[in-house]
């Protein structure tokens, strides 16, 4: 019995979701392989291989992985998928492009979103905004899995010796092209691997209240922001700031949340923080359910009396 993961990665180095994603692959029972599909991509393959509990890495690399197209990774991983027993994807923007294409291909279904792995054919995920946990047995041969990276802890990325073995990348399906990317530049950390988060809600009224009020505590704290849907929405984040069911699913050390009432669509997203702050006025938010400490205070006030404090 041998998993193999699907490395999310920038050619260079591996990201970490990939870290995540192996140690569920590692709880699979048996061998774990890693495939980096890209292009240029000998340094994230030597990355991968360094990663703790990887017995072995496959680089597939040519000119029609360059761009992650969902149709020639789907591909690249059918290529060697019958040496597998589990085939693992981090349940990100990436990998659920590519887990369902593999998993039609091979006619079988996919167990999305695992938070954890019972036995090697029995996975447990969050339903109903997590609400609920389902419990999951699969019988099929080859199980194609979406990890929910917040439910496990990252590998050690240092540390293991796998061997790397080069192998040939698929032809181009010529079934989509890449036109282009604009990609956002932050000096901040990225919000699904960010230690510290500091998120607002509609509270905060507007987007240059926001960025008054928030701004500055995240600066302090050397932290990411985040926003629920409602400040979304309303335009005074942008989309890639949404954290919840629809947005992103975060776990940091410390989520501090002002003026969130907390709907539980937001709780999906951060409850697996390791500690939670909530600041609101209404003593009734559910936020203060899950918070582990609650300030029930204007944020208008209390936050820029927290950023002095500091």
């Amino acid at each position: 019995m041998t998993a193999l993961v699907i490395a999310e990665h920038d050619h260079a180095t591996v990201k970490p979701a990939t870290l995540n994603t192996v140690t569920a692959a590692i709880a699979c029972g048996g061998d774990v392989h890693v495939l980096v599909a890209g292009a240029n991509a000998a340094e994230a393959g030597k990355a991968a291989a360094q990663i703790a509990g990887v017995a072995k890495v496959i680089v597939a690399d040519g000119a029609s992985l360059t761009e992650g197209l969902a149709e020639n990774v789907a591909a690249q991983v059918l290529a060697i998928a019958s040496n597998y027993s589990h085939i693992l994807f981090p349940a990100t923007a990436a990998g659920k492009n590519v887990a369902p294409r593999v998993a039609a291909k091979l006619d079988v279904a996919q167990i999305s979103d695992i938070t954890k792995v019972d036995s090697p054919d029995t996975f447990e995920r969050p339903i109903y905004a997590g609400n609920a946990i389902a419990t999951v047995q699969s019988s099929d041969a080859t199980k194609v899995i979406t990890v929910r990276t917040t439910g496990f802890d990252a590998a050690a990325a240092t540390g293991g010796s796998a061997a790397v073995e080069t192998v040939d990348a698929v032809a181009d399906s010529g079934k989509s092209s890449f036109v282009g990317r604009e990609v956002t530049k932050s000096d901040r950390p990225e919000l699904t691997a960010a230690k510290i988060i500091v998120s607002g809600g509609r509270a905060l009224g507007s987007s240059e209240k926001f960025n008054e009020v928030m701004t500055p505590l995240a600066d302090k704290l050397g932290a990411a922001l985040g926003a629920s849907r409602a400040a979304v929405d309303a335009g005074y984040a942008p989309n890639d700031w949404q954290v919840g069911q629809t947005g992103k699913i975060v776990a940091p050390q410390l989520y501090i949340a002002a003026g969130i009432s907390g709907a539980i669509q937001h709780l999906a997203g951060m409850k697996d923080s390791k500690v939670i702050v909530a600041i609101n006025k209404d003593p009734e938010a559910p936020i203060f359910s899950v918070a582990d400490y609650g300030l029930e205070a204007d944020l208008f006030t209390a936050v820029p009396e927290l950023v002095k404090a500091l």
